[in-house]
């Protein structure tokens, strides 16, 4: 037999076991214990009173760890180290306090330029309510006060029509009685210095987008309400703006402006919201605005006051300049009729009236080179009409756009040519139509999917032309983060307006400068964004 074999053997013998008496496993093995932990009686006190946190007993360990090594082992010594050095760093970042000023960070402020917030009125402090039957008192016998007769207008939100005739330029923002700063005169009446600049290819269109920027001191608050309305005046030595507010307020801003709050003036001629305002490009010093309150007036600034142009008892919505002089005018009212107004004829009444859609109309638009015709959006379709044949009923229309199934919100012809027009509908689609033929039924171009629900705190989201650009338009996001973008008529996005610091809010209203390379923003709180060169 071989020697591996008989080790082999050896090997697989059975040890003899000597009889033992059987006992319990807690009683045989020993309560084994580290050399840092606490005596018993000590750790059931401990017990008792509180429960250690896992945090105290890594502080425990490493504390004793360093000590000695008390039996544990390399893989255990280190990790205790770890956590010693983590614990270091954290305290010496201020980690809760680094975590605080992050929060601040992501939730940016808005801005505090412009019309400063009215302060709220002192509460009177009354006696505390005591009840009459605790006090074994009779209760008093009340009566209740006659019901009121008529209309009783007791909300601040609930305000009277301003009269006919003109008004003055009183900003309400200002001491009573003060005069507007003779800046803004010299501004409202510069004509535009540059002439309206060719139209750029796409890639240097892009190049432009991209140099425009917004800082803190291009955000300011206007109007004191929700923006219906807003517009650029024509002049370039500086960038001056108009919004129209929910409650018929009418704000002017000049960026980086000296008078007023930050160079904003704050008027009051209208009692409900201004949906719709245009500089005259005749007249620069003259700003038209129409309301829902049946008024259209023109701020003149050199002669200071509000004159009234257009008066019906309620429900205007919309206008454009049917003239390149802009002295005529047609206006559409909420129950689907339109008014021709000739501003040199006395009164504010109508050259005529023509009833168009019973349902509802939203926008018109007049054609840039052949100004007889205008663009109506109805309820669901856009006719388009020649005013020249226009019958106080049943009007003939030389083109229709369809293709919408929800209503439009607006419908605006391209700038330069009027070969296309530009419909926002509220089934979420932006869509470009030829209109370059006029025929009966004018072809659909492009379709672009556009979220439009904005609720009922926000003004709806409209497209509106570059009017530097045939071919491109602008639109205010319900994405998030929030943002401005510009469109081809493609559908090719051209470029996307963020910033995460001063861009925090939906901008429903926007609008290009036409000329400079600016653009602008309001939102439902009263601000004015502007992004420029």
């Amino acid at each position: 037999m071989s020697a591996k074999r008989k080790a082999v053997e050896k090997d697989m013998t059975p040890v003899t076991m000597e009889p033992t008496t059987r006992r319990s496993s807690r009683k045989a093995l020993a309560v084994k214990r580290l050399q840092y932990s606490p005596e018993p009686e000590v750790q059931k006190k401990k017990m008792k009173t509180k429960v250690l946190k896992e945090e105290d007993v890594e502080n425990n360990d490493v504390e004793h760890a360093a000590d000695g090594h008390g039996g544990l082992s390399a893989y255990e010594l280190e990790r205790l180290e770890n956590i010693r050095q983590n614990q270091a760093f954290l305290s010496s970042i201020n980690l809760y306090q680094a975590t605080e000023e992050f929060k601040q960070l992501t939730r940016p402020k808005p801005s505090q330029r412009g019309l400063m917030r009215s302060q709220a009125a002192v509460k009177e402090v009354l006696p505390p309510r005591k009840s009459l039957r605790l006090q074994n008192k009779e209760a008093e016998i009340l009566t209740l006060p006659p019901e009121p007769r008529g209309t009783l207008i007791t909300t601040e939100y609930i305000s009277v029509k301003k009269p006919s005739g003109p008004l003055p330029m009183n900003p309400v923002n200002m001491e009573e009685g003060s005069k507007l700063p003779a800046q803004l005169v010299e501004l409202c009446s510069e004509h535009s210095t540059e002439e309206k600049k060719m139209e750029l290819g796409l890639k240097g269109y892009r190049s432009a987008l991209q140099s425009m920027k917004i800082a803190e001191d291009k955000v300011a608050k206007v109007v004191k309400d929700r923006i219906f309305s807003a517009a650029f005046h024509p002049c370039t030595s500086s960038l001056l703006m108009a919004a129209g507010d929910k409650f018929g307020k009418v704000g002017l801003w000049k960026l980086a402006g000296d008078w007023g709050d930050d160079g904003v003036l704050l008027f009051a001629p209208h009692s409900r919201p201004v949906s719709c305002m245009a500089f005259s490009t005749a007249h620069p010093s003259q700003l038209l605005s129409l309301s829902y309150d049946g008024s259209l007036r023109c701020m003149d600034v050199e002669k200071a006051v509000f004159d009234d142009v257009y008066d019906i008892e309620d429900g205007l919505k919309t206008f454009d300049f049917l003239s390149p002089d802009c002295s005529t005018l047609v206006v559409g009212n909420w129950f689907g009729e339109v008014a021709v107004v000739d501003r040199r004829t006395p009164g504010n009444s109508h050259e005529s009236l023509h009833s168009m859609d019973p349902k509802t109309l939203r926008c018109v638009s007049v054609h840039p080179l052949q100004r007889q015709y205008f663009a109506v959006a109805e309820s669901r379709v856009v006719s388009i009409y020649d005013s020249r044949c226009l019958k106080k009923t049943n009007s003939p229309a030389v083109s229709q756009l369809h293709g919408h199934s929800l209503s439009i919100s607006s419908a605006y012809f391209s700038p330069c040519t009027g070969n296309r027009v530009l419909t926002t509908c509220m089934d979420n689609h932006i869509r470009i139509y030829d209109t370059s033929a006029m025929t009966t039924k004018s072809p659909l171009l492009t379709s672009i999917r556009h979220d439009m629900h904005t609720g009922r705190w926000l003004s709806k989201l409209s497209a509106v032309w570059d009017p530097k650009q045939e071919d491109c338009f602008v639109v205010g996001s319900m994405m998030r983060p929030r943002r401005v973008q510009v469109f081809h008529v493609s559908g090719q996005s051209q470029h996307t307006f963020m910033d995460s610091e001063n861009l925090s809010t939906v901008l429903s209203v926007t609008a290009f400068h036409p000329t400079a390379n600016a653009l602008l923003g309001g939102n439902a709180s009263g601000r004015l964004h502007v992004f420029s060169s």
